[in-house]
């Protein structure tokens, strides 16, 4: 490959190899019925017929008949059903630059794909029509594991990415799909917002390549006021994810006015620097208007530009910015010698200068996952 790789061959390249995502999962059934007989993880049963959720911190008690504020997961005499378990309302095969991992098997497909439903509410989500909506209002049609897996192979996909909406409220799918794909040599990854207890999350563990999680903001009033969560649960995750030694990377939508700060940023880059290292990558990505807040205007280039900046001044190797098509940002650059070292166009990879896990011009170790020829799922540097 050239070593230069210009917009108009980043966009050939995409047209020849088909992969703009598909539509929207064509529906071989009607919207999901309220009865299921899957039966949900971590949650206890109380004496008076209520049950307690324990998968995400809400810890929901939910009476029979009732649901969790995700709207997925159901008390049906006693026992907790899920409702969402392998109905999935949007199919998709993506760049894995898409979710967005750049440490990840760069140059990939992900086949991606989600459920109705989430944990939160936040007020700038940009898939709001499937997370912010009950299973019974959606169209989705049934594709157990191992049609996901079928389908990831056929469209030449090395990873399954559980995405879209909140990959939590379908962690019984999730768990299920992912041990499959795993045994099948097929990974898989998390696109999430890290509101999760530690327990369910260890299990995923088990059976993840890699995670990426959304860290909205770096205070409690911004996820009170705009997520309806909590900051502390999600750092909790966070660390559990740097103990138990899987690959992860960070995004934040800086939206202006509300997380933006330089102040927030540099304290929150030092405390991504202090308790997860200084090579976790850390994307800034653009607002765009969605949701409840289409009154707001998008991130100025300039501040994502500053927040890089400021997170790279504080000790972070790995500092990207997101929604930028274009922009030198998007690129990898070995944080030993500075050498360019992944090339970058929005989704779309040009010259990959890694060998073996390993920058090609200087040798230093470059964390994350780059398969070797034939490698198992989690095969990384």
């Amino acid at each position: 490959m050239s070593t230069a790789l210009h917009r108009r061959d980043f966009l050939r390249i995409a047209a020849a190899t088909g992969l703009c995502p598909l539509a929207m999962a064509q529906t071989t059934s009607g919207a999901s019925s309220r009865v299921s007989d899957h039966e949900a993880l971590a949650y206890e049963k109380l004496d008076d017929g209520q049950v307690v959720c324990l998968l995400c911190p809400h810890q929901c008690t939910v009476p029979d008949g009732g649901r969790g504020l995700c709207g997925v997961r159901e008390n049906q005499g006693g026992v907790y059903k899920t409702l969402v378990y392998g109905r999935v309302c949007a199919a998709h095969v993506d760049p894995i630059e898409k979710k967005p991992l750049f440490h990840f098997l760069p140059g990939t497909r992900a086949y991606s794909i989600a459920t109705a439903g989430c944990n939160v509410e936040c007020q700038f989500c940009q898939n709001w029509q499937i997370s912010q909506t009950r299973p019974e209002d959606i169209r989705s049609q049934d594709m157990p594991p191992a049609t996901v897996i079928e389908q990831a192979r056929r469209h030449d996909c090395k990873t399954i990415a559980y995405t879209y909406s909140e990959p939590t409220v379908f962690y019984e799918y999730v768990l299920d799909t992912a041990r499959a794909s795993k045994e099948a040599g097929v990974h898989s990854v998390t696109i999430s917002n890290g509101f999760i207890q530690a327990d369910p999350m260890k299990r995923l563990c088990e059976v993840l390549s890699a995670v990426k999680i959304d860290l909205k903001a770096f205070t409690e009033e911004f996820y009170r006021r705009y997520v309806r969560g909590r900051l502390r649960p999600v750092l909790d995750t966070l660390e559990l994810l740097k103990a138990q030694g899987m690959h992860f990377e960070l995004v934040t939508l800086l939206i202006p006015g509300l997380n933006d700060s330089e102040d927030e940023v540099r304290q929150m880059s030092r405390w991504v620097v202090k308790n997860l290292g200084v090579d976790v990558p850390m994307h800034f990505t653009r607002f765009h208007p969605a949701y409840k807040m289409t009154n707001l205007s998008q991130t100025p280039p300039s501040t994502l530009v500053r927040a890089r900046e400021i997170a790279v001044s504080e000790g972070v190797h790995y500092a990207y910015v997101g929604n930028l098509p274009g922009h030198k940002y998007e690129n990898t650059y070995c944080h030993a010698c500075g050498k360019r070292i992944v090339e970058r166009y929005s989704m779309y990879v040009g010259e990959v200068g890694i060998k073996d896990g390993k920058c090609a011009h200087c040798g230093a170790p470059i964390p994350g996952v780059w398969e070797k020829p034939g490698g198992p799922p989690g095969t990384s540097s």
